[in-house]
């Protein structure tokens, strides 16, 4: 009987762990997606102020860039979910073409950042990407440890 009643927990346990769950990291991903790109502008600019103490007139500057960017990248997302839905795959040579470009946008980011911070700044924000991006790795290196890949 009490083979039967652990047999029957342990189905249950399994059943339940089975079931499809919400995801915890559900829409942290888009979360700014829904955001027009002036609104993304604002809060990127904000967040940068409160880490760099960013003057009015770097503000107004970077936040003129961001915009500009954003409805830049709203085109391409636009674009790339259209042909996504469409069924049709992008050859290797677009796909070196979006790379290409998205390697030069990143440049000029890294110009146009040069320009108008100065350098204790720039020295404050490499470190703070750097900073993300170890917090990355070590989450994805935590998430493959837990077997959940």
């Amino acid at each position: 009987m009490k083979t039967w009643i652990l047999a029957i927990m342990l189905m249950m346990g399994f059943a339940m762990n089975a079931q499809p769950g919400e995801k915890k990291h559900h829409g942290r991903k888009h979360q700014m997606e829904n955001f027009t790109p002036e609104q993304r502008a604002e809060l990127q600019v904000k967040k940068m102020t409160l880490s760099l103490d960013l003057t009015d007139k770097q503000q107004a500057e970077i936040k003129a860039f961001l915009v500009e960017k954003g409805k830049e990248r709203d085109k391409a997302m636009t674009s790339l979910k259209a042909n996504r839905e469409a069924g049709k795959k992008p050859t290797s040579d677009e796909r070196f073409a979006m790379k290409n470009k998205m390697l030069d946008e990143k440049i000029a980011m890294k110009a146009f950042l040069k320009k108008t911070l100065d350098a204790k700044q720039l020295a404050k924000l490499e470190s703070m990407k750097l900073e993300k991006r170890e917090k990355i790795t070590n989450r994805e290196k935590n998430f493959k440890k837990d077997g959940r890949r």
